[in-house]
């Protein structure tokens, strides 16, 4: 109630009702009108729309009158753009964003949620894209928020580590959370309650000092990521063998036409009847061009090279190599 009372459109509504109920009342005992000509009278002067009086006015009459349109100018002229303001601010604009984008989560499944759009973040969101993975984005900095809405992207403005907002984005029915915070404490709190919030949840999670990684290990991440430590290696790697990690940096995975594509298959893309078989019994070389060069058991166990002979576990998944026309022609078939 006290809201109401302090408010802009509660003062230019009330003013409006004081001019009305005065231009009635001066009518009804200042000119002797009765009470519907009261009423019409003052309703053609508070809105000049020009029609004729009911009756000539005298002198006094209209002086009333053109105090009354003099009044209702200004006043209405001030409530009109207060409640312009009202419904056109900014606040309004990002409850029907937040609406609108509410709407949207709510329908989504199997989605990632992204805590922070800073550098990593943008990175980490670029590449969704590039996979066409369905995302929500959780930004505290209203200016981001603002600045980047405008490109289709779906934004919750909030506090990663506060339960409601991770429940807002959806953490229930996401598979992947990306914790990608400048700060490790605010990314450990986050770990925490995403993982008691859902304890399936993928989480992958930054770090900058290397005290954190086992911290937010131990809090239920199961990748940590140092970007800065990242970042030295390679540098290294560039001097001590720069041939092969060039080689690596060619290794894409975002469907470019220039670069050598890596993709991943589950099992059940490839066994859709989940009748388990060989690797050679395949023939994926054959059907798409693509060579294996990796395989990841249902345990987490990863094999480079696998032999032919291998048997390809429910739960596992394979990783292939090969041209953006054979990986694009690996997609048509197994639908990946």
């Amino acid at each position: 109630m006290k809201f109401i009372i302090n408010s802009k459109i509660f003062w230019a509504l009330l003013l409006v009702l004081i001019v009305f109920l005065s231009g009635v009342l001066g009518f009804r005992y200042f000119s002797s009108y009765t009470w519907i000509d009261a009423i019409y009278m003052t309703v053609i002067t508070v809105a000049t729309v020009g029609y004729g009086e009911v009756r000539p006015l005298d002198p006094a009459e209209k002086m009333f009158t053109s105090v009354l349109i003099l009044l209702s100018v200004f006043i209405l002229g001030y409530a009109f753009s207060v409640i312009t303001e009202h419904v056109f601010s900014k606040n309004n604009i990002g409850n029907l964003r937040e609406k609108k984008v509410q709407k949207k989560i709510k329908s989504m499944k199997n989605h990632v949620v992204v805590c922070g759009y800073g550098r990593n973040g943008k990175q980490a969101v670029q590449k969704l894209l590039a996979y066409k993975q369905p995302f929500v984005i959780i930004e505290l900095n209203e200016e981001i928020v603002d600045r980047y809405s405008e490109e289709h992207l779906l934004f919750i403005h909030g506090n990663a580590s506060e339960d409601e907002v991770l429940i807002k984005a959806g953490i229930e029915k996401a598979t992947t959370l990306i914790c990608a915070l400048p700060r490790d404490a605010d990314n450990l709190f986050i770990v925490l309650s995403a993982r008691q919030i859902n304890p399936k949840l993928k989480i992958i999670s930054r770090a900058t000092e290397e005290s954190s990684y086992q911290k937010l290990k131990l809090a239920g991440a199961d990748n940590v990521i140092m970007p800065d430590k990242i970042g030295g290696d390679h540098m290294a790697s560039l001097v001590v063998v720069p041939d092969l990690v060039e080689f690596l940096d060619n290794l894409s995975v975002s469907g470019e036409h220039d670069s050598i594509n890596v993709e991943q298959v589950p099992f059940e893309k490839i066994c859709t009847d989940g009748k388990e078989l060989a690797i050679m019994d395949l023939d994926l070389r054959k059907k798409t061009g693509c060579s294996i060069i990796g395989y990841k058991s249902a345990e987490g166990e990863y094999i480079v090279n696998p032999e032919p002979s291998m048997i390809l576990k429910k739960d596992s998944k394979l990783i292939l190599i090969g041209r953006p026309n054979q990986i694009d022609k690996l997609k048509q078939i197994y639908h990946v």
